[in-house]
């Protein structure tokens, strides 16, 4: 049985992820994140005996259990000395400090980190360079590589980098990330199977100021603005700030019924263009449909934009626990 713990947790994607991956053989024994609703959603879905915990900044390295696998979607933060070269004293200030902190008392058998892809040249790959060289004066043999969902079964065109770091002693010359799984889901195979609420359709008002929005900006030259997805293609990256609901819109003729159902101004649009649906984006992330949704929609979006994307966790938990399997025979 591996322990594992889960660090900025969010909804448990990364552990939905290695639990699959792992089956029985994994057990949670520590979990951290501050975001209440996504705490809410989180215990929904996972049964535990452990609580969980909120700031990871005020718990004390030693109160966390010992554990083989560290999980961690750690936020991308600039490291103010970066570069400096002074180690683990570079990470201080930032919550990869936290991380590096409780491996440096654990010492996991492995590390697994996602990030955005971004995270490689950030702050001009300074970021990323502490972060590799304060894992590596910590023991570990770090591997990583970018890859992009759309290629793991979900119809999602999303990149992100995953870190996988083994401790020295029983890192592995080589490390492969998995190829692709799955590179034909189309939007079609995530939309609702039913007819969903005109909530999600947009009012003639906000679509108007919508596509104002897009001209103004396309006379500037630049591509930002809404964007309606075709049901035969893959979506773009889902996110929680911005214009994330507005650049995956699909349109859907299945609506019957244009009464409004929430104040707006206008009316429903006559031309079916409407939202995805806070389950169309748990699909998206490849989230089971018997994941439960259990706060409000607003909620929801940030949760699943927030997330990960659970096969491609689980592609690659399913290489390391090949790898462990391979370590614990030699012994």
């Amino acid at each position: 049985m591996y322990k594992s713990i889960d660090l900025f947790a969010g909804i448990g994607g990364i552990r939905l992820g290695f639990d699959q991956a792992f089956g029985d053989a994994i057990k949670t024994v520590f979990i951290s994140e501050w975001d209440e609703k996504a705490v809410e959603t989180y215990k929904a879905n996972f049964n535990d005996s452990a609580d969980v915990v909120g700031d990871i900044t005020k718990v004390d390295e030693k109160e966390i259990p010992e554990h083989d696998i560290l999980l961690a979607g750690f936020p991308c933060q600039a490291f103010s000395l970066a570069g400096h070269k002074k180690g683990f004293e570079d990470a201080r200030g930032t919550l990869f400090f936290d991380v590096a902190r409780i491996i440096k008392r654990h010492r996991p058998k492995v590390v697994f980190c996602e990030n955005v892809k971004n995270l490689v040249n950030h702050d001009r790959g300074r970021t990323f360079n502490v972060i590799k060289n304060i894992l590596e004066d910590l023991g570990y043999k770090v591997f990583y590589q970018v890859l992009n969902s759309k290629n793991f079964g979900v119809p999602q065109n999303r990149e992100r980098i995953y870190i996988v770091a083994f401790r020295k002693d029983i890192a592995p010359e080589k490390f492969s990330f998995p190829e692709k799984t799955d590179d034909t889901k189309i939007i079609k195979d995530i939309v609702e199977e039913h007819e969903v609420s005109p909530k999600y359709y947009l009012s003639t008002a906000y679509l108007t100021s919508l596509k104002r929005h897009k001209e103004r900006h396309a006379l500037k030259g630049n591509g930002f603005g809404y964007e309606i997805r075709e049901i035969d293609s893959v979506a773009g990256a889902i996110v929680c700030g911005g214009m994330g609901r507005e650049r995956n819109l699909i349109i859907d003729k299945r609506l019957t019924d244009f009464t409004p159902v929430t104040h707006i101004k206008g009316e429903v649009n006559r031309e079916y263009i409407r939202k995805m649906t806070p389950r169309e984006w748990a699909r998206l992330q490849g989230f089971p449909n018997d994941f439960k949704l259990v706060v409000a929609d607003t909620h929801l979006y940030k949760q699943f934009g927030n997330s990960v994307t659970v096969p491609v966790i689980r592609a690659i938990a399913e290489r390391i626990k090949a790898q462990l399997k391979r370590e614990r025979r030699k012994q």
